[in-house]
């Protein structure tokens, strides 16, 4: 195959330089992360730093059980969650589930507890949220974190409908996705 030791001209040479900032600009700002505006009172503490962020895909299951206000209704409950949590690159790097916990390939585990709510801008999806680790463990990613942040989601949320007396005690896995950040003390 020939080569080429061709000079492009100034003007197309621009013309490329230019195309390639634009695409690379316009990947960053389709980013899901880079618009995110997180709610005040989701806000981490300021003694807080970034330590990581990963992209979670599962489900949120929820149990046909009896009205907390009315014994004589059914509803939806939240069980726990299940899902794989990947890097920015798409590698599965730990999982979610029950706790909540969220636990490291690596071995490392933290559990939280909710501090905060916010509905986030999608009605139908689960809420934002901002979690305090409880406990930790492991010598890795996780063992570090004291704070995590839920941000971004979408679905996930139980239907308003769908739960009786007749399936009482059933399970629905409702598909989320949703974006974790983890802070650890400064």
């Amino acid at each position: 195959m020939p080569t080429s030791n061709a000079i492009l001209p100034p003007s197309k040479l621009l013309m490329l330089l230019l195309a390639a900032i634009s695409a690379g600009l316009s990947a960053c700002a389709s980013s899901p992360a880079s618009k995110i505006v997180v709610p005040e009172n989701l806000q981490v503490p300021a003694a807080q730093q970034f330590l990581a962020e990963t992209n979670a895909s599962g489900v949120q299951i929820y149990t046909c059980s009896t009205s907390k206000t009315d014994v004589n209704k059914y509803e939806w409950s939240f069980k726990a969650p299940e899902a794989e949590l990947f890097n920015a690159n798409g590698k599965k790097i730990g999982k979610h589930y029950a706790g909540p916990s969220w636990e490291s390939e690596d071995g490392s585990k933290v559990v939280a507890e909710v501090k905060a709510r916010n509905d986030g801008p999608v009605a139908s999806a689960i809420p934002w949220l901002l979690l305090s680790a409880k406990s930790t463990s492991g010598n890795g990613v996780f063992s570090k974190v004291s704070y995590i942040q839920r941000l971004a989601t979408e679905a996930g949320k139980a239907p308003v409908d769908g739960c009786s007396k007749a399936n009482f005690g059933s399970e629905l896995r409702v598909p989320y996705t949703a974006l974790y950040r983890y802070f650890t003390a400064a």
